[in-house]
């Protein structure tokens, strides 16, 4: 019997506001669609923006525990989809055993993936110049937003999406995922690479996105030595916020279909 159910894991500097237009899609087509919201985002981005007080208190065992709850409470097991730290997160929880299968758009790296391409390091400058920044929910302006989430977008298209879906991050997350390699023991990021009994996952990764560049993403995906089958594509001339970029829907079809056939 084939999933039908959808849960759909947002990243850093959005909400699930930021899967609007796929949860739409996949509601269409019959399934059920969860977008979660990280534990205290359940607000508006307005509200977010205003009062940042959730996203300092932000932890990932948090997060994963909150998902694994929703979907403990499921019949069966749903598709995940997971887009940049959501990605992280679809790994995480297909490592866990929950999941029929994942697909990873534009995912920041699990533990062990230490590619850092120049691109990502001009993007995440702004969490990153200041160690302070550990104990802050620090925002993008725009020009940062434009170069990290929407590079290749038209200029109207591009200041639409960062007034629509931008928030701050969690520094302290940030921080600890940058310095995952570094730190003895297993970090937040970490996964089993060579857990066999982890469900199908698929890599998505945009030609141009600068955050999470496609190196990263086949980096992460050669990490894995497990038997169970992971895949990665690339998609041309795609930015980091894909889920929002024009022709969004061929990825989401892309996505869907690949997880029906493996599920």
């Amino acid at each position: 019997m084939k999933p039908d159910t959808i849960v759909l894991i947002h990243g850093f500097w959005v909400t699930p506001r930021s899967w609007e237009h796929w949860i739409a899609h996949y509601q269409a087509k019959g399934f059920r669609v969860l977008a979660p919201a990280y534990p205290g985002f359940e607000a508006e981005v307005e509200a977010l923006n205003s009062d940042p007080t959730p996203i300092e208190q932000l932890t990932v065992p948090a997060i994963i525990s909150s998902l694994q709850k929703l979907i403990d409470g499921l019949d069966s097991k749903p598709i995940l989809m997971g887009h940049s730290a959501g990605g992280v997160f679809t790994q995480i929880l297909l490592d866990h055993g929950y999941g029929a299968c994942g697909v990873a758009i534009n995912s920041a790296p699990t533990e062990g993936v230490a590619v850092v391409p120049l691109s990502q390091v001009k993007a995440t400058f702004p969490v990153l110049k200041n160690p302070a920044n550990r104990h802050k929910a620090v925002g993008f302006t725009y020009d940062q937003w434009r170069y990290a989430f929407t590079n290749t977008f038209p200029e109207d298209q591009a200041k639409a999406t960062y007034e629509r879906y931008h928030i701050p991050a969690s520094g302290h997350v940030f921080w600890g995922s940058a310095l995952a390699n570094i730190h003895p023991g297993h970090a937040d990021s970490y996964v089993d690479y060579h857990n066999d009994n982890r469900a199908p996952l698929l890599f998505i990764a945009g030609e141009n996105d600068h955050l999470m560049p496609p190196k990263i993403q086949r980096s992460n995906a050669k990490h894995y030595k497990s038997k169970t089958l992971t895949e990665i594509v690339e998609y041309p001339g795609r930015s980091h916020l894909m889920p929002a970029q024009g022709g969004w829907e061929e990825v989401a079809d892309y996505a869907l279909d690949w997880a029906l056939g493996h599920s």
